[in-house]
């Protein structure tokens, strides 16, 4: 594979790490009673490639999975990702 699959590899590591801090943050803001992380924010950080983190955290931390929206949103971004990442695989085969 070539440098770009790895590039966007190490993207997801790094955005995946950063999002599962802020879930493991917001878990333990919500408990204490402080000021939350916007639910937006944790979508754009899974967004910007940090999905991985966002369901490693959902289901480490027991954080946000009652919520049926915003499971949808964040499957809606694994979906995105998934396709992004077949494509990018794909495109690199054919270079």
């Amino acid at each position: 594979m070539g440098l770009v699959v790895y590039g966007y590899l190490a993207w997801l590591l790094i955005m995946s790490l950063i999002t599962f801090v802020f879930y493991g943050w917001d878990k333990r803001s919500a408990r204490l009673d402080r000021q939350r992380i916007p639910e937006s924010r944790l979508h754009l950080c899974a967004a910007l490639g940090g999905w991985p983190g966002a369901i490693a955290g959902r289901n480490f931390f027991r954080h946000k999975t009652q919520k049926i929206g915003f499971t949808f949103i964040t499957a809606l971004i694994v979906l995105v990702h998934s396709i992004l990442g077949v494509g990018l695989i794909y495109w690199q085969l054919q270079s």
